[in-house]
C-alpha cells in the first residue's frame, strides 16, 4: 500500500508540477483572455504565466550570480535541489529554456525583459507593460525590442505538447477525473468507504481532516458517538476502546460518557487553509536539498499547511513559529476529542486557479485548443475562488457530520478578505454588499442547522483590517530582492496589480483613499456578521460573533520583542505567517473562556489516565 500511495504522489506531481510556477501568483482571478502564444504555459491566463516565469528566471539568475556560475550550471543547480522523483520536468524545462535563457541573462537582460521577450508576459492593448524590477536605462519596451531581435537569431524554441493532453492517455484519464472531482467538492482523493476521511496525509487527506482508522467501513470515522462503547473496535478513531479487565467497564464509557466531546471545523478561505510558499524556495541564499525536500507534500496539499493552521493544526510546524490551534487546545482538554477535525477551506492561490485554464494548451500536432472535454480540471463555471460567503455555499457541501450519530461541533466560520478582496481594475464595484453578505451566510447558516447536532455551536468571524499589509511591508525587500535590494513588497503589489492578479488590489496599494475604502467595506461586512450573532437563533447551535485579531496579535507580538511584518506571509506578502496563526489562536481560546464557556466544554478529569493507556494508540 504504501509503494501504491508514493507512486500516486509522484504521478499527481508530475501531472501538475507545471502549475507549481504559478504558485507565486497567491491570490489570482479569473479571466477570459488567454494568451495564444503557443508555450509550457499556454492556456493559462497571462497573468499566472508572467508571474511564475519572472520568478523563475529570477531565482535563475541570482543562483548563478551567487554561486558565480553560468546560467546552465544555476539550472543544473536548481534541478538537483528538487527531490529525485520530480527532477525529470526540471531538466526538461532547462533543455527547452536553458540556451534562450543564457542568452539573455548573458547579456544583461532582467527577467521582466525575458519573459516579455519569450511572449510569457503580454500585455493588453492600450495597457502598460508589467514589471516587477526597475526598468533598463534604454526603457522597457526598448530592451524588450532588443531581446526579440536576439530571439530572431537563436534556433526557434521547441514546441512542447499542452501538458493537459496527458490527460488524453487511457491510463491517466481516469485519474484526471478523479483529480478533478477532489479539487471541485474538497473532498479525500483516497477513501475507499467514502465517509470523507482518509488514510493518506494530503490530496485533502488527514492533513485535513482526522486520520480514519478503518477506510474499509463507512460508519468508522472520526467525530461519531462511539458504537455500542467501543467494545470490540475503535468506532470514532479516537485511539479509545476496548474493556477494562480490572471491573468490566468500556474504556470509552468511563473516561467519555459525559464529558462533552465536540470536534472543530472550519469554513475558511485561503488563510484558513494556512496557504505558505516557504521563502527558502525563491531566497538563493537558502536554498538547498533539504529546504525543497517537502515540496510534493506541500504540492499535494495545494501550497497549503492546515495541519499547522490556527484552527485545525496537529503537527509540530517546520515553516517558522509553533503551532497552537484550537483543535489542539480541545484535544487537551478533553483527549476523547482526538482526530475530530475538518479543515474546508479553499484557496485562492495561483495553484487552484490555474487548473481552470491550464487545459486549454497548444498541442505539438495541431496547434488547436484542448475542448473542455478533454480536459482535467473544472470548466471556469466551476466555483474556484478563494472562500468567501458566496462560494461558501457550495464549500460548505464537503462537511461531514450525521446529527443523529456523530458528536456536536464548534464551526468557525472566517472569511476574513475574500469578500473585499479581488484584481479586479474596479475592485470597489466587485466587493461583496452587505446585502450579499446577509444573505450568503443566512443560507450557510440554515445548511449547518439541517447538517449539525444538537449542543454544536458557530463562531463568526469578522474580515480584517487589510491596511495592516501596506503599513508594515511596502518599503521592505522581498525575498526576491534582498539580494540585490531591488524588489520592494511595494513593487511586487504594483507587478501583480498591473496583471490583475493581486491577492487584493483593494488594499495591496500605493492608493491611500483605495485602502481606506477597501477597510470601510470590510468593517460593513463584519457588522452585517455581527447583528446576525446578536438577533438570529437556530435550533441546533448557538452563534456567536468575534473579530478577527489582527490588532491584538500585533500588540502582543510586540510584547515579546517581535516585528509586526513578521506576521505576515514574506513570499506573497499577504496571508498571516505561522507566528500569526499561533498568537491569534491564543486570543480567541482566552476570549471563549472568558465569554463562552459553554462553546468549549467541560475539561475531562480523565485525560492523563487515557493518555497513559492509549499512547500507542491513538496518533495523528
Amino acid at each position: 500500500m504504501r509503494g501504491s500511495r508514493q507512486m500516486l504522489l509522484n504521478l499527481f506531481c508530475i501531472l501538475w508540477l507545471p502549475l507549481l510556477l504559478m504558485a507565486a501568483s497567491p491570490s489570482p482571478l479569473a479571466s477570459g483572455n488567454y494568451p495564444s502564444a503557443p508555450s509550457l504555459f499556454s492556456g493559462m491566463y497571462k497573468g499566472h504565466t508572467c508571474v511564475g516565469c519572472v520568478l523563475v528566471v529570477s531565482v535563475v539568475e541570482q543562483l548563478a550570480q551567487w554561486h558565480n556560475s553560468t546560467v546552465k550550471a544555476a539550472l543544473e543547480r536548481l534541478c538537483n535541489y528538487i527531490p529525485e522523483d520530480l527532477q525529470g520536468f526540471c531538466y526538461l524545462l532547462a533543455e527547452l529554456y536553458g540556451p534562450h535563457l543564457a542568452e539573455l541573462i548573458d547579456r544583461e537582460m532582467n527577467a521582466d525583459v525575458v519573459c516579455h521577450s519569450l511572449k510569457l508576459c503580454k500585455q493588453d492593448t492600450g495597457q502598460p507593460l508589467c514589471h516587477l524590477y526597475p526598468p533598463p536605462k534604454v526603457g522597457l519596451s526598448t530592451a524588450i525590442r532588443k531581446a526579440k531581435r536576439i530571439m530572431k537569431t537563436s534556433k526557434d524554441l521547441k514546441s512542447i505538447m499542452g501538458f493537459s493532453n496527458l490527460c488524453a492517455f487511457p491510463l491517466l484519464d481516469k485519474l484526471c477525473e478523479k483529480i478533478k472531482y477532489v479539487i471541485r467538492n474538497k473532498l479525500p482523493f483516497e477513501d475507499f468507504d467514502g465517509d470523507k476521511f482518509s488514510t493518506f496525509p494530503t490530496l485533502r487527506g488527514y492533513h485535513w481532516r482526522g486520520r480514519d482508522c478503518n477506510d474499509k467501513n463507512s460508519t468508522v470515522y472520526p467525530g461519531r458517538r462511539p458504537d455500542n462503547w467501543d467494545v470490540k473496535s475503535d468506532s470514532n478513531c479516537n485511539g479509545i476502546w476496548g474493556v477494562d479487565p480490572k471491573d468490566g467497564i468500556p474504556y470509552e464509557e468511563k473516561f467519555c460518557k459525559g464529558a462533552d466531546s465536540r470536534g472543530v471545523v472550519l469554513l475558511g478561505d485561503s488563510a484558513g487553509a494556512h496557504f505558505h510558499i516557504p521563502p527558502e524556495w525563491m531566497t538563493v541564499t537558502q536554498m538547498s536539498v533539504k529546504a525543497f525536500a517537502n515540496l510534493p507534500m506541500a504540492f499535494t496539499d495545494e501550497l497549503d499547511w492546515p495541519q499547522f493552521s490556527e484552527i485545525t493544526g496537529f503537527l509540530n510546524s517546520t515553516i517558522g513559529g509553533w503551532t497552537d490551534s484550537l483543535y489542539l487546545r480541545l484535544r487537551r482538554r478533553n483527549r476523547c476529542n482526538h482526530r475530530d477535525l475538518q479543515n474546508i477551506s479553499q484557496n485562492a492561490g495561483g495553484w487552484l486557479r490555474t487548473l481552470r485554464t491550464s487545459h486549454l494548451a497548444v498541442t505539438e500536432d495541431s496547434g488547436r485548443w484542448l475542448p473542455w472535454s478533454q480536459s482535467c480540471v473544472p470548466h471556469p463555471s466551476d466555483t474556484l475562488s478563494g472562500g468567501s460567503s458566496a462560494n461558501f455555499l457550495d464549500l460548505i457541501k464537503s462537511l461531514s457530520r450525521n446529527q443523529l450519530l456523530d458528536n456536536p461541533a464548534i464551526v468557525v466560520y472566517a472569511t476574513i478578505g475574500n469578500d473585499v478582496c479581488n484584481g479586479e481594475r474596479d475592485t470597489l464595484a466587485h466587493m461583496t454588499t452587505p446585502k450579499q453578505m446577509l444573505s450568503n451566510v443566512m443560507q450557510a447558516l440554515q445548511f449547518l442547522n439541517s447538517h449539525l447536532p444538537k449542543g454544536s455551536h458557530v463562531i463568526l468571524t469578522g474580515l480584517v483590517d487589510g491596511r495592516f499589509l501596506w503599513d508594515n511591508l511596502h518599503d521592505r525587500y522581498h525575498p526576491l530582492g534582498q539580494l540585490n535590494k531591488d524588489v520592494t513588497y511595494s513593487q511586487l503589489y504594483s507587478f501583480l496589480n498591473c496583471l490583475q492578479v493581486s491577492p487584493c488590489s483593494g488594499w495591496l496599494t500605493s492608493n491611500e483613499t483605495l485602502r481606506n475604502l477597501t477597510s470601510e467595506r470590510a468593517l460593513q461586512l463584519s457588522n452585517v456578521l455581527k447583528e446576525i450573532a446578536r438577533s438570529e437563533k437556530f435550533s441546533n447551535f448557538d452563534i456567536f460573533y468575534m473579530d478577527f485579531p489582527l490588532r491584538q496579535t500585533a500588540a502582543e507580538w510586540r510584547q515579546m520583542g517581535g516585528e509586526p511584518w513578521q506576521l505576515i506571509e514574506p513570499v506573497d506578502g499577504f496571508h498571516p505567517s505561522q507566528i500569526a496563526a499561533a498568537l491569534g489562536t491564543n486570543i480567541t481560546w482566552q476570549k471563549a473562556l472568558h465569554e463562552w464557556p459553554q462553546v468549549l466544554g467541560k475539561e475531562n478529569p480523565f485525560n492523563n489516565q487515557i493518555e497513559a493507556i492509549f499512547k500507542d494508540q491513538g496518533g495523528h
